[in-house]
């Protein structure tokens, strides 16, 4: 697995190198752009940027495939709902069909609402199971908690040991109910972005890259290369 790691001086040069590095990825690809975000302070630094001059008016953003890894089961107009704030950083503002947006549905039941995402994911992918000559994502974007969590694969949780579903409802672990993409899931992509900013994630950060750490983050391994976008805090 190919590790490449990239420090910005802060965070608004953290969003920038992302965007930048996004927006150069989408150009070069051939077809749609299938992308699975991710919610947090940090994201939301990048899709302000993309959602402003020059990546807003570049970006062919037609192409552009939007999926999310893991949603809190709340209503999109929720303050803690990923979607909702994508939606507000990013997605009001650039010129992306409506089809091309799929959030984690948050209605009925978590589980029937990660049976629905799982079964919207096989149709966009056009297969039942994953092969891994032929990636689901083309990038994932993924955070990581001081707890070594990555998307709502939470320490001690069920969920760790999935390996057929490709989402999953997560009950416990946090004080809502969350819906996540799975390992296997969440592995399927060509590149699988880590953004992480701030003092406090530094310890974590260095212990999963150096491999000294069993948490959520450090069992993943991606199918195509993974990219470590920090700030020089979280680096530190």
């Amino acid at each position: 697995m190919h590790d490449s790691l990239h420090i910005a001086a802060d965070r608004a040069a953290l969003a920038t190198a992302v965007a930048d590095w996004l927006a150069a990825r989408i150009a070069q690809g051939v077809g749609p752009m299938r992308i699975a975000l991710s919610g947090g302070s940090t994201p939301r630094d990048l899709f302000e940027k993309l959602a402003a001059p020059p990546y807003r008016d570049t970006i062919p953003w037609a192409r552009v495939e939007l999926f999310w890894g893991d949603e809190r089961f709340v209503p999109a107009d929720h303050p803690e709902s990923n979607y909702g704030m994508t939606r507000h950083a990013l997605l009001d503002h650039i010129a992306i069909p409506a089809a091309n947006i799929h959030p984690i549905p948050t209605d009925g039941t978590p589980a029937d609402a990660a049976a629905r995402y799982e079964a919207l994911l096989k149709r966009s992918y056009g297969a039942e199971t994953l092969d891994p000559a032929r990636p689901l994502f083309d990038v994932v974007f993924l955070g990581l908690g001081e707890d070594g969590h990555t998307a709502s694969l939470i320490p001690g949780q069920a969920v760790l040991a999935e390996r057929s579903a490709w989402v999953a409802p997560v009950a416990q672990g946090r004080p809502e109910i969350r819906i996540t993409l799975t390992y296997p899931a969440l592995e399927s992509c060509r590149a699988a972005a880590f953004l992480v900013a701030g003092r406090g994630k530094a310890a974590i950060c260095r212990a999963v890259r150096e491999g000294r750490a069993d948490v959520p983050a450090a069992h993943l391994h991606p199918l195509g290369e993974t990219l470590w976008f920090l700030d020089r805090a979280a680096a530190s």
